[in-house]
């Protein structure tokens, strides 16, 4: 039917962007800028602004791979011919372009930042990944999620972040095993390299679990020294939580 090849090109559409992941780093933006007790309006503007930052990071990726994907099953979207890769440049470009344009209502700080997380996703798709610094992106990329958001509101950081930004870094380390080890099998087959190719099965799992221990147990005795108001506790708590759904998603993908 002619409706078919419209709904194929929507699930091709929808694949392209990443959802999960981008929608996941939406979720900590909107979820910090909360609890820095920002409106409703400005809760949801940086969380969308964040995603769609992330969308076309996603689309960046899958444009850069489109060779090295053909032939993948099931089908991506621009190998299989659902997404044109100048259809996928348009998407890429708006997403980043309306992503600004909404961070940019907070500032310029804000603004700089939002380009910074390009600059990061874009580091990523175009010279890290495939090799074993596959991970510094996401140390780098992950802390700049809370700080996104809470700058985003209130334009100052509070004492709580001089703790919370490193046990960003390490839970991002520990994204980026747990992505890395999801392509395991493949990057083996293939020659590819990756801090889990590197590690190995079994070491990159305990790394990986690791990291995220560290950033738990740093967040906890931080908190339990100095006595943090609820707020902070909450911080913690949640962005833990959050990280670790979006390692679940990712291996589990």
């Amino acid at each position: 039917s002619t409706s078919e090849p419209a709904s194929t090109r929507l699930v091709a559409l929808a694949r392209l962007i990443h959802p999960f992941p981008s929608l996941l780093d939406g979720l900590v933006v909107a979820v910090v800028a909360a609890l820095a007790g920002g409106e409703l309006g400005s809760v949801v503007r940086l969380g969308a602004s964040m995603t769609l930052l992330q969308f076309a990071i996603g689309v960046l990726n899958d444009i850069v791979d489109a060779p090295a994907d053909a032939g993948r099953r099931p089908p991506k979207a621009i190998p299989s011919g659902a997404i044109s890769a100048d259809a996928a440049r348009v998407v890429s470009v708006v997403s980043a372009g309306l992503g600004l344009v909404l961070a940019a209502a907070s500032g310029p700080v804000v603004l700089l930042l939002a380009v910074v997380v390009l600059g990061i996703g874009a580091a990523y798709d175009l010279a890290a990944k495939g090799t074993a610094w596959s991970w510094l992106p996401f140390a780098v990329g992950i802390p700049i999620l809370p700080v996104y958001g809470w700058l985003g509101v209130t334009g100052t950081l509070p004492q709580a972040f001089a703790i919370f930004i490193p046990m960003a870094v390490l839970a991002g380390a520990g994204l980026a095993v747990a992505n890395a080890r999801s392509d395991l099998d493949a990057d083996g087959r293939s020659g590819t390299r990756s801090v889990a190719t590197a590690l190995g099965a079994e070491r990159s799992w305990w790394v990986g679990a690791g990291l995220m221990a560290a950033a738990t147990a740093v967040g906890a005795v931080f908190v339990g020294r100095t006595g943090w108001p609820v707020t902070t506790v909450v911080l913690v708590v949640v962005g833990t939580a959050i990280v670790a759904a979006g390692i679940a998603l990712v291996v589990l993908a």
